[in-house]
């Protein structure tokens, strides 16, 4: 693993390319499917299945969970590129390589990402085996994944996020739960650097600040799609719940079952929302 502190557009092209030639479609939709959530690419049909390893500059994941697989296809209607796993900034890369995933999508022409993930209730009403709709995110983890040069080709160097999860997608999204009777949290997630979960002052300051999940991943990979100009929905898996006064502990194996409970309502919700796309 090397930490290179900035992926050029140069470097994101020799991906793409490689990408190109490893697949016969032309996906429109992105999606990143977070620990233990990994099982929805295995339902893409006419799949083109890519490793990691194969590819230029990608980043390789070493966490439990994450595959570290491409899987191109159809689903539901779409033409999908699908991410089994992702790489975290605790890992030691760079942010520029957390995020050139979702470079990659950009310059093959995807349009539209949805962001999963794995995290922890800060709000007392959510329980594991919640889904929870993110209508916005606070960044804590302490660096910005545009800093650095400015990637012209892809966006303005002070983009807004004001709607950093599409409004569109986010009452599409609603309709769909409600019409299939799939139960949907909403909530702020927080991103934090990780890989330590977080202490009990920590989750009370999060629970003042308006938090209601937190997790380690899918805000970096929000900002840098919107830089790009992609639309972007974000749903967490609520994996366990975070108490406030540390009376339980949280271990990485209890987020991975969670995840068994999680993923059959996930699924459910995506097919569903792929379908009306």
């Amino acid at each position: 693993m090397v930490n290179v502190p900035f992926l050029t557009v140069e470097q994101i092209d020799e991906a793409v390319d490689a990408v190109r030639r490893l697949t016969r479609h032309q996906p429109s939709i992105g999606l990143v499917l977070g620990s233990g959530l990994g099982g929805l690419a295995d339902l893409v049909q006419q799949p083109d299945t890519i490793l990691s390893t194969d590819l230029p500059h990608w980043p390789k994941p070493t966490v439990e969970g994450h595959a570290g697989r491409l899987v191109i296809g159809q689903l539901e209607g779409q033409t999908v590129l699908v991410m089994q796993g992702r790489v975290h900034f605790y890992e030691g890369y760079s942010m520029s390589q957390v995020t050139f995933p979702v470079r990659v999508m950009q310059r093959l022409g995807i349009g539209t990402l949805v962001l999963t993930n794995a995290a922890g209730a800060v709000h007392p009403a959510f329980i594991p085996g919640d889904l929870m709709l993110i209508t916005d995110s606070l960044t804590l983890l302490g660096v910005n994944p545009l800093m650095g040069p400015n990637l012209d080709a892809f966006g303005t160097r002070f983009p807004d996020m004001s709607q950093l999860y599409d409004r569109g997608l986010l009452a599409l999204a609603r309709r769909i739960a409600q019409e299939n009777q799939i139960a949907l949290q909403e909530g702020v997630y927080v991103g934090l650097s990780g890989p330590s979960y977080e202490t009990p002052a920590d989750l009370r300051f999060l629970q003042l600040a308006g938090v209601d999940a937190v997790g380690m991943s899918t805000v970096p990979e929000a900002i840098v799609a919107r830089h790009g100009g992609m639309k972007v929905l974000g749903i967490s898996g609520i994996s366990n719940k975070a108490n406030l006064d540390g009376s339980t502990e949280t271990s990485h194996e209890e987020v991975l079952q969670a995840g068994r409970v999680i993923a059959p309502k996930l699924e459910k919700l995506l097919r569903a929302f792929l379908r009306e796309l």
